[in-house]
């Protein structure tokens, strides 16, 4: 009876706290709720979906934590639009509204054909064929500063900027160019793509295809752009002309919900490749025949990281365990080989070259101090570099004897590796800037100068002779996370990721 007694009044009083928490929980959120119309929605759009500002979504949020987004709606974000709210604010509605935007909305966020079509801006000056400046238009670079959310165009022959201009909020995936080098695509985040024109210096047409963007592609015709979304979750096929919706393709099939990890464009096959994240399959979508028919592969695992061969007839995807690589025919759709890469390979940014006759891949790994050097002929471990810490990035030039892999995560990254592509050995390990972060190689045309990224706000973009790895020239930039050459991607070279 005493343990009745007690118990009645405990219960009591607990239920009364879980009342009353909940009830203060209700009144936070609706506070959070009015603070958010009153100050952010006419920037970042009702439902939080993104206006002239990013989309404030946990799923366009995942780089930046809440401490991070709380200093920035106090102090605002430098070189953007973003205002500082701390004098308007007080430090309680301020966490209140952090913990608003890394809440899942109650529900979901429609983004469909019609708020497409309504969200495209064209740029309907009448513009020039020829370029407003004189250059090889061949040895361009677009470099993606993310420090400040800007472009910068560069001349590859000179290393002066063009022109710098400003870009929507976080691009991701790296531009994508027209066969014919003239325009750029970018996608952001929050699902914004863009055209610029690189010719006349101008954006030409703009549309977001999705509420959180992961990468975009363009078919080797020039006639497509395609966009791989987190949310919704599906694929969008936009004309190139005009940035135009032509289809949308659903993902979520069978019972199984799926994001789309990325998309890639295979140009022998005249299609997109998408990797799905979610569920145990590869999406083949033909861009020459009409309505766009898709072929799914299934697969025996999650594979979100792809790699092609040169021929595009052999896929490699990185397995969820991160312990190996599926190899997949994509003629007959079949796994033929398993490839024991430890340390989560960053088949993204592999690379192929010929060694001893033979073509091999090799690919940086994003948890182990490690490149692994894979003969593509019997699927084979040639060998493993070791290396000083895992790597994002390797790149190297059909022309350069030398492969390029950064660091990029714990203690050593500041170095970059160099390994001599016919001994595989270590050529040389560069330290241009002491303490910070050094990643992303890429090369000029014709392969004889590299370029380095100091991936910092005050960072830089570092020439090198590829050949005698002297420093020739060091251009100030904000966070260079990524530099692009037009010859390169256009022309698929060997050693550039396409």
């Amino acid at each position: 009876m005493k343990k009745l007694m007690w118990s009645l009044p405990i219960s009591a009083l607990c239920l009364a706290a879980v009342i009353q928490n909940t009830q203060a929980l209700e009144t936070t959120a609706q506070g959070a709720e009015a603070l958010y119309k009153n100050n952010c929605e006419s920037c970042h759009g009702m439902g939080r979906l993104g206006g002239l500002g990013p989309a404030l979504l946990p799923e366009n949020l995942g780089r930046l934590k809440a401490a991070q987004a709380a200093e920035v709606i106090k102090n605002g974000r430098k070189a953007t639009q973003m205002p500082a709210f701390g004098n308007k604010l007080n430090d309680d509605e301020i966490k209140q509204l952090t913990a608003l935007i890394y809440q899942q909305p109650a529900q979901e966020p429609v983004w469909s054909a019609a708020e497409i079509n309504a969200s495209r801006i064209l740029n309907k000056e009448k513009l020039g064929d020829k370029p407003v400046f004189d250059a090889d238009l061949m040895n361009l670079f677009i470099v993606v500063e993310t420090g400040d959310h800007h472009a910068t165009l560069l001349n590859g022959d000179t290393f002066e900027p063009i022109t710098r201009f400003q870009t929507r909020f976080a691009l991701h995936g790296g531009p994508k160019y027209s066969p014919d080098g003239r325009y750029v695509f970018f996608a952001s985040r929050d699902g914004w793509i863009s055209k610029y024109d690189i010719y006349n210096l101008k954006v030409v047409a703009e549309v977001r295809a999705g509420i959180n963007t992961r990468n975009i592609a363009t078919s080797e015709d020039g006639k497509w752009v395609i966009a791989a979304n987190y949310l919704p979750h599906n694929l969008v096929i936009f004309s190139a002309e005009d940035l135009s919706l032509a289809k949308m393709i659903n993902t979520d099939v069978d019972g199984i919900v799926s994001r789309v990890s990325a998309v890639y464009t295979a140009p022998p096959r005249n299609s997109f490749i998408a990797a799905m994240k979610d569920s145990k399959e590869v999406w083949e979508i033909a861009y020459d025949k009409a309505d766009f028919p898709l072929r799914r592969i299934g697969t025996d695992d999650y594979l979100d990281d792809f790699f092609f061969d040169p021929q595009y007839q052999h896929l490699l995807g990185a397995s969820r365990d991160g312990n190996n690589a599926s190899v997949i025919d994509l003629d007959s759709g079949k796994k033929i080989a398993t490839v024991a890469i430890p340390g989560m390979p960053h088949l993204g940014s592999g690379i192929d070259f010929e060694y001893n006759g033979h073509p091999v891949l090799a690919t940086p790994n994003l948890k182990t101090g490690a490149v692994t050097v894979v003969d593509m002929d019997n699927w084979q471990v040639v060998k493993t570099i070791e290396t000083l810490g895992p790597g994002f990035f390797m790149r190297s030039h059909e022309n350069t004897p030398y492969a390029w892999v950064d660091v990029f995560f714990g203690p050593n990254k500041d170095k970059m590796h160099v390994i001599d592509k016919k001994t595989l050995e270590m050529k040389a390990v560069l330290d241009p800037a002491p303490g910070k972060t050094v990643a992303h190689v890429e090369f000029t045309k014709d392969g004889k100068y590299a370029l380095v990224s100091i991936w910092e706000d005050d960072g830089a973009v570092i020439v090198y002779d590829a050949t005698t790895l002297q420093e020739i020239k060091r251009i100030p930039m904000s966070k260079p996370s990524g530099k692009y050459n037009v010859y390169n991607k256009t022309r698929y070279v060997q050693g550039t990721s396409h």
